[in-house]
């Protein structure tokens, strides 16, 4: 099947007389006849289900189809794309380890990084997504043991070089792991440009339309985990699950190994109903992409005219310094969030979101109706001004997701709204 297709019908096939829509299977546990029959389950000898902390037949089908869509072998739903970034790094991380990431990524994975994973003994070294092959060269560690990247940066919008980063992880034996949320695999397939865990906020795009929290990590299949002695956690027994060695799993030992012993551990498990919701969305992902990038061209365009605007920020734009590399990645489009700089720094920024009538001041990004934030006043509030710097996060930035309404209607919201400026 074409990604299209697969967004529709990927992964749920019925059976004659079966449900047409993915069915909820909104149950904690599963009845077996036999001891022995579950104890093969817990032995992984047989495939089916017994607890919904570790799989769940409706979140199963999802993760399918978002691997499927990704090119990916396998993959595992979360409760928050939070969890999803936290696990793809913790599943093959311990403490003394250490991961070389790209500065430009949202500021709540940041903090995740470079604060409460710190506590667990793992050290991150940041690095810009602009920098010289020598400069990341310079970053890795003999304990390094990824290399982790956003395809388009929360806010700052910096696109990410793949052929760079991938070529530098590979070369020091680690993966590289690529959060893609604001592409999606309709924009961007990273696997295709070497990544090898991808994951996802599915509460953005995916969902659509605001309405469920939750993630997703996929895993290619692609890397070769006995390479090295990098990771032992997938190459020796794990004495806390019957001595398996996930290895032995073949392509699916990475997915394997976050079921059996993050989620069963951790627990940040995607509901069932949640999972229903993220696939009606999936269902028009193919369709809404498109116009998002349509509406989001149409109001950079405007922008860039606006006197009252000091920079825009969308690779999209023919005269962007990032255009070349998105075109190289992102041919049909890169999405729906545009950033810009207002003249008059946060004041001025404050009063044109607070003047916006169609467009809403949300937390939220990436679904299907307009809205905007001001991320160093809120998303990115808890970072330094240093920090925000990093992340290429200025006071001025804000962060306007373009939706699906009217093209002609969103830029009429704006320009009213600067002129209260």
């Amino acid at each position: 099947m074409k990604l299209d297709t697969i967004c529709v019908q990927g992964a749920y096939q019925p059976k004659n007389g079966e449900p047409r829509v993915m069915p909820i299977v909104q149950s904690t546990t599963y009845k077996y006849e036999s001891s022995d029959e579950m104890g093969q389950l817990f032995d992984l000898k047989k495939p089916g289900y017994f607890y919904s902390r570790l799989a769940n037949p409706t979140c199963d089908l999802v993760a399918q189809k978002i691997a499927m869509m990704e090119g990916g072998v396998g993959g595992m739903l979360t409760g928050s794309g939070q969890a999803a970034n936290f696990y793809a790094i913790f599943n093959i991380a311990n403490a003394g380890d250490h991961i070389v990431s790209s500065s430009a990524i949202y500021g709540g994975t940041f903090n995740l990084f470079n604060v409460t994973m710190r506590k667990l003994g793992i050290d991150f070294t940041f690095v810009k997504p602009n920098a010289t092959e020598a400069e990341i060269e310079a970053a890795f560690k003999p304990n390094t043991k990824a290399v982790f990247g956003e395809t388009i940066s929360n806010p700052s919008l910096d696109i990410f070089d793949f052929d760079k980063f991938a070529k530098a992880a590979h070369a020091h034996g680690v993966p590289l792991i690529v959060d893609n949320t604001f592409a999606t695999p309709i924009n961007c397939r990273p696997i295709e440009f070497g990544t090898d865990i991808v994951t996802h906020s599915t509460t953005k795009y995916m969902d659509g339309h605001a309405s469920t929290v939750g993630g997703v990590i996929v895993d290619s299949g692609n890397f070769d985990w006995t390479q090295n002695d990098k990771f032992p956690g997938l190459t020796t027994p794990d004495e806390s699950y019957h001595g398996i060695v996930y290895a032995d799993q073949g392509k699916m030992a990475y997915t394997t190994k976050l079921v059996a012993q993050l989620m069963r551990d951790l627990g940040s498990v995607q509901s069932p109903q949640s999972a229903f919701l993220i696939n009606i969305g999936l269902e028009t992902l193919h369709l809404r992409m498109p116009k998002h990038c349509q509406n989001a061209l149409a109001v950079a365009k405007y922008l860039k005219k606006n006197p009252k605007i000091g920079w825009v920020n969308c690779a999209m734009l023919e005269d962007d310094p990032q255009y070349a590399l998105a075109k190289k990645y992102m041919p049909h489009g890169t999405c729906g969030v545009v950033s810009f700089g207002i003249k008059g720094g946060r004041a001025a920024a404050t009063t044109f979101m607070d003047s916006l009538k169609l467009a809403a001041i949300v937390t939220h990004v990436a679904d299907a109706r307009t809205c905007c934030l001001h991320p160093a006043s809120t998303t990115h509030r808890q970072l330094t001004d240093k920090q925000l710097e990093e992340c290429g996060v200025s006071p001025d930035l804000v962060r306007f997701s373009v939706g699906i309404e009217d093209a002609e209607d969103i830029i009429a919201d704006i320009q009213q709204a600067l002129d209260r400026c």
